[in-house]
């Protein structure tokens, strides 16, 4: 085994990292230092603090990054429209380079060599938290517990917690029915009861929506106001991002927004099932495209179209800090200079909809576009000797098939 000297740990408190922490001290023989990240997973955090104490930890870290998570990582991946395999907005995704950039950035302020994390060899975060630490610092190795210890079922980690007197708490006794992680973009539920894709979700799997047709009867308007593709306001309110999506998060739980049942490709080669709720993030990205659909160059906007799936895969596979997602961002980041606006919204059992848009950067001209007298000249002759050039390789190829 390789001699690690001190480790800093990516920590939420719960049973799963609890137990890693406890395996680190007995496997390594070093220091560990915790790190839980509030990302407005909206639990308390300071019984972390107490669980890790009683652990032993000497160097305990709880550090807010809500408002770095939604300017620096949703945003930016909003302003891109970004959906993977067109409709899973990334909840998850999006949460974990946040996470392994804090992780490098406290391995070097502490002089640790090492950093671990509690994803399992099956799932997509594995990839996300270390394909981040290589590309941030290749010199910091990653301990993953879940590829290197012999403990394979729940059983056997109760069986370990029971061991080293790692408290259990009576709900995670039983068989869980199913796995969760939250953050203030998202909620995401998988396993147990819901590995069955031909089952139906049970209503209690739902925490952040009421279920549509539970939602008012009567719809909700909101505007939102944009700044160079990010929002900014709400209802004519400014806000900080967090602020933003946390409000927004409100609204459209109320309604029933941001439901997602989902079976998804993971980048390690299987099928999972998901149930996502992103009330915030839905209304962001309708609204987003809204503004859009009237600042934006149609080739310019056609283009983004095509890169989104790409960039959408890069995030989910864990390649937020790799030089083609740079690259792509600085495109994305261009076209936003002009989407600037509001867009007012309809909140409607389950759907957020677009009803008006305005911009004082609008490239929509009502003159040339309407079937009245316009007082800009259009010359309808001119659509015929378009339709000509455009109709010519429909012409030849259409002769040589004659032929």
């Amino acid at each position: 085994m390789i001699k690690i000297e001190k480790i800093v740990l990516s920590y939420s408190g719960g049973l799963d990292t609890s137990i890693i922490l406890k395996w680190l001290q007995e496997t390594y023989r070093c220091e560990v230092v915790t790190f839980t990240a509030d990302l407005g997973q909206g639990e308390e955090l300071e019984p972390a603090r107490a669980k890790a104490e009683m652990a032993g930890v000497k160097d305990i870290r709880i550090v807010d990054l809500r408002e770095e998570f939604v300017s620096d990582f949703v945003f930016p991946m909003l302003r891109a429209n970004a959906l993977y395999e067109g409709q899973y907005l990334l909840g998850s995704s999006i949460a974990r380079p946040l996470i392994a950039k804090h992780l490098v950035d406290m391995a070097r302020e502490v002089g640790a060599d090492a950093v671990a994390h509690g994803a399992t060899g099956k799932g997509n975060d594995q990839l996300r938290f270390e394909l981040a630490v290589n590309a941030l610092d290749p010199s910091i190795k990653v301990i993953a517990p879940w590829r290197q210890w012999n403990i394979r079922s729940r059983m056997q980690l109760l069986e370990y917690a029971e061991k080293h007197r790692i408290p259990v708490p009576s709900d995670k006794r039983g068989e869980a029915p199913f796995s969760i992680d939250a953050n203030l973009l998202h909620t995401s539920t998988e396993g147990k009861g819901l590995e069955n894709p031909a089952e139906i979700a049970p209503d209690h799997v739902y925490q952040r929506t009421v279920d549509p047709v539970d939602a008012p009867d009567a719809p909700e308007i909101i505007t939102i106001g944009f700044e160079r593709g990010d929002p900014v306001s709400v209802n004519g309110k400014a806000m900080t991002p967090a602020a933003l999506l946390t409000e927004l998060n409100g609204l459209g739980g109320r309604h029933g927004v941001g439901r997602l049942d989902l079976v998804e490709n993971r980048f390690i080669g299987m099928k999972s099932r998901g149930i996502y709720e992103t009330p915030g993030g839905t209304i962001l990205l309708t609204s987003h495209r809204g503004i859009e659909s009237i600042t934006l160059d149609r080739a310019a906007a056609h283009l983004k179209d095509e890169i989104m799936p790409r960039y959408a895969e890069l995030i989910y596979n864990g390649f937020w800090f790799a030089p083609e997602r740079e690259m792509l961002q600085a495109l994305i980041d261009h076209s936003q200079a002009f989407v600037n606006g509001e867009v007012t919204l309809r909140l409607y059992k389950g759907s957020a909809s677009v009803i008006s848009r305005a911009s004082s950067c609008s490239l929509y001209s009502a003159d040339l576009v309407t079937f009245e007298e316009s007082a800009i000249a259009f010359d309808h002759h001119d659509a015929e000797g378009f339709i000509r050039l455009n109709g010519l390789r429909l012409r030849s190829w259409a002769a040589r098939n004659r032929r």
